[in-house]
């Protein structure tokens, strides 16, 4: 297993998500992650710039790229599925926990402490990422609604329910600013 980190990596794009959706466009981990990484980043920024936080916007944003990685060798578990009851979230966290330390085993010995971090965030900074996640989720669910998919109307509300409840204002000033151009055609995007 030596140095086999990033080649495992390179899998992100082969674990598709929504499984048990009817995807009018299927979306891949790697993309899922990049997209995550983005808007932790900017949460990151608005906690910084308009709540006079102090956290590292590019360290969240790294957080976030890697907050999926053990899907890797999990799979994509379906969140009805993964919180049906405590038995199955708890059995599943500990799947999640294992497959982490075998990914980190495939780096080289003098990378694990860089990766110790990463892999076990403070709380503030797991905080954001899960919100970032949250909100990646409410996008796809966006995207597939303007593709007249009713499939994700159930999703949406409930993805944007728990958003709305999770406490992080950040999200929330995120989902005021940022989430309605989402649905703005390329040319509307240039236009404002």
């Amino acid at each position: 297993m030596k140095n086999h980190f990033y080649a495992m990596m390179a899998r992100m794009k082969n674990i598709y998500r929504w499984g048990l959706m009817r995807n009018m466009r299927r979306e891949n981990l790697s993309e899922h992650s990049l997209e995550v990484a983005q808007i932790a980043h900017a949460l990151a920024i608005i906690n910084n710039k308009r709540f006079g936080g102090n956290i590292d916007p590019n360290f969240t944003a790294v957080v976030a790229m890697y907050h999926d990685t053990c899907e890797i060798i999990t799979g994509d578990m379906p969140t009805p599925i993964k919180y049906y009851n405590s038995e199955i979230k708890s059995a599943y966290k500990k799947i999640e926990t294992e497959a982490q330390k075998q990914l980190k085993a495939m780096l080289p010995e003098d990378f694990r402490d860089a990766f110790a971090p990463i892999y076990d965030p403070d709380d503030k900074t797991e905080k954001i990422v899960k919100a970032a996640d949250k909100l990646s989720a409410l996008i796809k669910c966006n995207e597939e609604l303007n593709l007249s998919n009713r499939e994700f109307e159930i999703a949406a509300k409930s993805t944007r329910d728990s958003i709305e409840k999770m406490g992080v204002p950040e999200a929330l000033v995120f989902l005021e600013e940022f989430i309605p151009a989402y649905s703005l055609s390329l040319d509307e995007l240039k236009s404002e």
